[in-house]
């Protein structure tokens, strides 16, 4: 008699075409076989799906799968018909079929052909299925996907913690949980809540020798992916953007500049979406440029490079997304483009939500801005969070390639510790960096802190300095951050102790990561090179000689993201003048002569190459938006309707109207304003701008307080100063 070993061969070979078993996946199986439940955690690429489906094949009745994703099941079925001669040899039960599709499901999961039937746990739930399922001869159930069971990992779904009551109900059958990210508390989690803490547990090796890892800061991103990707011409890759309007927009530029790309995100119809994802599966694309909504289970073999056009919220999606690189034990970059205004942005976001939600959100922030700006071996970090240890550096990522300068911060630490206590826990660590700098603005000034013993303690290291270090602090868990309370630093126990007993503490010279980002204010527009610093200066000594002609502020003339494009591009025409960020052709015509005119004079004599000729190309702005928002503001339609008709946020709107106005648009919203502020709130904000430095809404909040103005006002009035004063 064939020994359970033989057997699994001889199946293996006739279904897959297989010789051998990958890793644990013969032990799994057999465990299977033996009527266990199984837990199994495994890399992406590990082979996963192969240890519930030889056992579904090899064993009478149906094995239950209970999986997230519409389209994953679709997969998975056509890659298990493929198998078999037989097509009822798998099915899928979900919202997406037809009343008489469902019935053609029911017909062959009685008659004992469909050894694999893919649930939704959404469809797992509805009565009819519950019914259903009690007649059926149920080999076993396999809970794909099973992080989505805890609070703790990166795909919660409420609707998967009901998953062991609902099998309770239609009958007891052996479980096997698989999932490719889980932490020991998540793995807890779902064996606690599946009830099988006394399932066999098969764990591998986080690590993929095959992977290279980096992070680089997230300036003139777009150029930099553009780059990466026509120097791995023909090369498959899958880009991820936190919103499904930067997704949109990064695959038309991809396309632009001849890059066989499509987006894929949940808003779009499910026909385009999997369209596209199955042109990306079949090469007739090369890049796929998704939310975080694709890749669940896609099984491409050969996806050469994952890059993040924004860091993800959590480090299990980080890997998760990451392991759909070098499947096949290729190469495959993992590229991540970081800067702190994303962290602060998905923040931000949590605000309003519960605060337990928060509070497991902000922690998950924590650990991907440690892992983001450390100069420790990345796949170290990465394995170390999934509770495994790796002794030796990986000789294969950014940081064991270039490493970075430690110095010694102990001292440092302790300052910045005491200053916090020093003003009662009560600022962000943006005020504590200005204290300890000794840079008195107007909210240190506001609060006496420039007469505080730490005022100016640390001023020989800058600003970014002591940002980097409190983030450092952060991450080391001696302080903690009060998101429900603007981010206010909190000393938590571990940094009441350091000040009892201090120790030594390695920082890391970290990236300059501070940069401001490419969609942020000083964003260097379309620039193909580095700001020209003596004619920088030579244009804001004009733009101030100009500002105190006409009475004005510098920044209502041209703002200082302008001047650095100016320096960058060496505009020497009025319609040259117009391609530059945040220059209108109003604004061009209004104040631009004087600016060409000393920009040719500069270029004449220095005798300079101008980079007119852009290697990357810009999508035209789709301009019928800003046409709506214009044509809707003449007609006095209240700013919250237009961006409700536009699908947008109020903040959103707001943005659009500050580029349209600081591009030299004259807009009058005075009709809005006298609706949702009084007149002495508004001539206040009004006169501030009058006599303002810069235009920045936080130094403008800060000057005249969190306490009575909101930031959505003070960008409003900033809005008509601007329109008033500058176009």
């Amino acid at each position: 008699m064939e020994n359970i070993g033989d057997i699994l061969h001889k199946n293996l070979k006739k279904y897959f075409g297989f010789d051998s078993f990958k890793g644990n996946q013969e032990a799994i199986i057999t465990n299977v076989l033996n009527g266990n439940d199984s837990f199994v955690l495994m890399p992406t690429g590990g082979g996963k799906s192969l240890c519930y489906q030889l056992p579904a094949l090899i064993e009478d009745g149906t094995a239950i799968v209970i999986s997230p994703l519409i389209a994953l099941m679709k997969n998975q079925v056509d890659a298990m018909r493929s198998f078999s001669l037989d097509d009822g040899v798998a099915h899928f039960l979900n919202s997406s079929l037809t009343k008489s599709a469902i019935a053609k499901v029911k017909k062959d999961v009685l008659d004992h052909r469909t050894r694999l039937l893919y649930v939704a746990p959404e469809s797992l739930t509805k009565d009819e299925n519950i019914t259903f399922l009690k007649q059926v001869k149920i080999s076993f159930y396999a809970i794909d996907e099973a992080h989505c069971i805890s609070e703790w990992g990166h795909d919660f779904r409420p609707e998967y913690r009901r998953i062991r009551p609902i099998i309770n109900k239609i009958g007891n059958a052996p479980l096997i949980a698989l999932t490719a990210t889980a932490t020991p508390k998540v793995q807890h989690d779902i064996q606690k809540n599946l009830d099988m803490l006394d399932a066999q547990v098969f764990k591998s090796s986080f690590r993929r020798h095959n992977l290279y890892y980096e992070i680089r800061p997230k300036v003139h991103a777009t150029k930099e992916i553009i780059k990466f990707i026509l120097a791995n011409h023909g090369k498959s890759g899958i880009i991820y953007c936190l919103s499904r309007k930067k997704v949109e927009q990064l695959a038309e530029t991809l396309k632009v500049n001849g890059i066989k790309a499509l987006p894929y995100h949940a808003g779009m119809d499910a026909l385009t979406r999997s369209s596209n994802q199955d042109q990306f599966l079949m090469e007739e694309m090369d890049v796929i440029v998704a939310t975080i909504a694709f890749g669940m289970g896609i099984d491409k073999p050969d996806v050469r490079f994952v890059i993040h056009y924004d860091i993800p919220k959590s480090l299990e999606g980080y890997y998760q997304e990451t392991g759909r690189a070098g499947r096949d034990g290729g190469e495959g970059k993992c590229i991540a483009f970081y800067s702190y205004k994303d962290i602060q942005k998905l923040e931000k976001f949590m605000q309003g939500k519960p605060v337990a939600e928060q509070e497991i959100g902000k922690q998950l922030l924590l650990e991907t801005v440690g892992y983001a700006e450390s100069a420790v071996c990345r796949p170290k970090l990465l394995l170390n969070y999934f509770g495994e240890f790796m002794e030796e550096g990986c000789d294969n990522c950014d940081n064991c390639l270039h490493p970075k300068e430690r110095f010694e911060g102990k001292s440092e630490v302790l300052l910045s510790l005491k200053a916090i206590l020093g003003v009662q826990e009560k600022f962000k660590a943006e005020h504590i960096a200005n204290i300890l700098s000794g840079i008195a603005n107007s909210a240190v000034k506001t609060y006496n802190h420039h007469h505080s013993e730490y005022f100016g303690a640390g001023k020989e290291k800058d600003i970014k300095f002591w940002n980097a270090l409190l983030r450092q602090a952060l991450v080391a868990g001696l302080i903690t951050k009060d998101i429900e309370n603007y981010g206010l630093l909190k000393m938590t126990p571990a940094g009441h102790e350091f000040i009892e007993k201090p120790h030594s503490m390695m920082l890391t010279q970290d990236h300059d990561f501070d940069i401001a980002t490419e969609e942020g204010p000083a964003s260097g527009g379309a620039g193909t090179g580095a700001v020209d610093e003596e004619l920088l200066h030579i244009l804001k000594d004009l733009r101030k000689k100009m500002a105190k002609k006409l009475s004005l502020p510098p920044f209502v003339i041209f703002q200082d993201p302008s001047l650095e494009d100016m320096a960058i591009q060496y505009p020497v025409k009025i319609e040259e003048l117009q391609n530059i960020v945040g220059v209108g052709v109003g604004k061009a015509k209004k104040y631009g002569r004087e600016f060409v005119e000393i920009i040719r004079d500069y270029v004449e004599e220095k005798d300079i190459i101008r980079p007119q000729d852009m290697v990357v190309k810009s999508v035209v702005n789709k301009s019928g938006a800003k046409v709506y928002i214009i044509q809707n503001i003449d007609r006095k339609l209240a700013l919250d309707d237009i961006a409700h008709a536009k699908n947008l946020g109020l903040m959103d709107l707001i943005e659009e109207v500050e580029a349209i106005v600081n591009s030299g648009t004259r807009l009058n919203i005075d009709y809005y304003l006298d609706e949702i502020m009084d007149e002495e709130k508004l001539e206040e904000i009004y006169e501030y701008f009058r006599e303002a430095e810069t235009e920045s809404i936080s130094e403008a909040l800060a000057e005249l307080g969190e306490e009575y103005f909101t930031e959505e006002e003070i960008r409003l009035v900033r809005i008509k100063f601007f329109s008033e004063l500058a176009n």
